[in-house]
This record gives structure tokens, sequence and C-alpha cells, in this order.
């Protein structure tokens, strides 16, 4: 995703693959499902710079492709194949460390998209640009599951400071992005345009339709007519969001096995300004690497000095968190 300037016009944003390529193995015990640790090799993520592999220019695209899906629909064309042959055979266990990530932010993700009306598909979006990871860093400074840069961020009202990355909070960089999609899906009436916007910019999508589309939106189709105009990463970021959903909507019958992960659920605390994570993780028993999941927007582990701040917590866990503070409130305060 890119930057906006004053006039509303996008910037070239994180074009570099990124830095966070995990490879671990997924943690035990259930706890540390979603810790750091659980970040997938840059295959499949890394589509920003690096070499990639377009579909061969002679490659012919039906003139009207087949519409298997309803909310977002999903046209299945030879772009389209391509990545849903990668995906279940050179990229496979890539992939399947994606669909068990999935159900981590799944249910925050889908819940927000069927409140805003949205299509709940648009999950998979935040699959391609993070891998569902909030630690994300592309080359280019686009931060978190959504891949914000800071520009956009401030914009849609995320907090980026020394203390606060919200681009790295689950629940507030979801927001910012659908409010982001929304916003281009009002000036597009498409979603696969909107989606291309997220990804290029809605400057590059706009010039792409004035010269090639007489500036025609509204319908889905129009993004297969310009996508031979948009930027190279552009033109796979549709085929493979289409090709992502079809598989994950119907993984086991196409012989993917995924194991249940433990969602992103918890409880709030208020704590003083300068509280380290490391103390509430001794408070409650817990090592800190499960706090610094449940927050990963404190970037030093820290709640920012002089104001107090909500400190996520396992469910159940807060009246732990009360009372160790009630005890010990004036040794924690301190940024050491």
């Amino acid at each position: 995703m890119d930057s906006i300037d004053s006039r509303g016009s996008r910037t070239r944003g994180h074009r570099g693959r990124l830095e966070d390529a995990w490879s671990a193995p997924l943690l035990r015990p259930r706890w540390a499902r979603w810790m750091p640790l659980m970040l997938v090799p840059a295959l499949w993520i890394g589509t920003r710079g690096g070499a990639r592999q377009e579909a061969p220019p002679s490659m012919p695209l039906p003139e009207a492709p087949q519409v298997v899906g309803t909310e977002l629909p999903l046209h299945v064309n030879a772009r389209v194949e391509k990545w849903l042959r990668r995906f279940a055979t050179t990229q496979r266990a890539e992939f399947q460390t994606l669909l068990e990530r999935e159900g981590i932010y799944s249910g925050m993700i889908r819940g927000k998209l069927r409140a805003r009306g949205m299509p709940e598909e648009l999950l998979y979006m935040a699959m391609m640009e993070s891998g569902l990871s909030p630690w994300a860093r592309s080359s280019a400074s686009a931060v978190g599951l959504w891949q914000f840069m800071s520009p956009t961020a401030v914009q849609y009202g995320l907090r980026v400071d020394a203390w606060v990355d919200e681009r790295r909070d689950p629940v507030r960089a979801t927001d910012a992005a659908l409010d982001y999609l929304q916003a281009l899906y009002r000036r597009y009436g498409s979603w696969y345009l909107a989606a291309a916007a997220y990804n290029a910019g809605p400057s590059r999508v706009s010039r792409a339709l004035i010269r090639h589309a007489h500036g025609r939106t509204g319908d889905e189709e129009l993004y297969w007519d310009v996508i031979d105009y948009l930027p190279r990463e552009t033109r796979e970021y549709v085929p493979r969001l289409v090709a992502a959903t079809l598989l994950a909507t119907d993984a086991e019958a196409r012989g993917f096995r995924v194991q249940p992960t433990d969602p992103y659920r918890y409880d709030v605390v208020w704590v003083p300004g300068g509280t380290p994570l490391w103390r509430i993780a001794r408070a409650l028993d817990v090592p800190p690497s499960l706090l610094r999941g449940l927050n990963p927007q404190l970037i030093r582990g820290v709640t920012p000095p002089g104001e107090t701040y909500g400190v996520r917590v396992p469910v159940g866990r807060s009246p732990q968190v009360v009372a160790a503070l009630g005890r010990h409130a004036a040794r924690w305060r301190s940024v050491d």
C-alpha cells in the first residue's frame, strides 16, 4: 500500500521484499502459536521488489471469465489458474502455513467485514500483504498486518510514535485498512479495482482507467480490461487474491490439513505509563513473549510514559494484573 499526499494522490509505497520472511515452525504450547516466530517464507509474501514470475504475455484471458463467487466475485481465468497451481504445488508448504495462521485473526477480521457489509474474502488481502503477521515489515518500511506506510497510517487515525506503532495493532490496523478499502470501493464501485488501488495507489488505477477504459468505473470486469497497464505487482495482486480465496474456502477438499490455532482474544487492563510488559508477564506467570504477542503495537515493550494505557492480557487474567498493580504500582512505573 502507498502513502497519500495532500491532494489525495498516492506516492510510491512499499516495494521491497519483506524483511521478516519468517520460516520457523509453529511454536508450542498453544498460547505461542501466533507468536512472532510464526513467519512465512518470502516465497508467498515476497512480492515487493525482488524477482517475481509474471503470467506469459501471450497467455489469453477469457473474454467472459467464469464467476463462481457471490460476495466477492471470484473470476476464474488463466491468470488465476496459474496461482491455483502454484499454491497447490510449488508453494504448497507456504500456503499450508498461511492457512494455519488464518485462524488467529480470521474471526476478528471477518467480524469487522460483516459489520460493514464488506466481502469476508477481503481477509485474504491481509494474507497477501503480510502473511497475517503484525510484525511484518517491508524494505520500504511498510508495517503490520495490512502493510501501512506511516503517512497513510496517520491519515487513517493510527498512532505512530516512539512508543506505539498501531500499524502493528491487529485490531486498530484492520479498522483503518477497512476504512481505506471502503473509500476505494466508493471511488471505483469494484472490489477488484479497490484491491488494485490498495496495492498500486488510486492515481495509477485511475490513470489506467482513463487511458484504456474511457474512465469507466463500477464494473469488476474493468480490472481485466486494464490489467496489462497496471504495475507488474498489481497485475498479480487480484489473481492471487482470488486463487487464495478459492483454495482457502475449500482447503480440506483440496488436500490441505489445517491444524486449529488459538484466536486472537484478550482482556484489557489499564496500567500506568512506563509499565514494562515483562513485569505484567511476571505477575501473571506467563512468558513475556505472550504479552508481546498480544500487544505488538508497544514497540519498546513498555507502555508510553505519562499516560494510562490499556494493555491486552489473556482472557480472564485481568484481576491478577489489577491486584499486582495495587501492590507494586510505584515500582512498576519504570522504563528501564
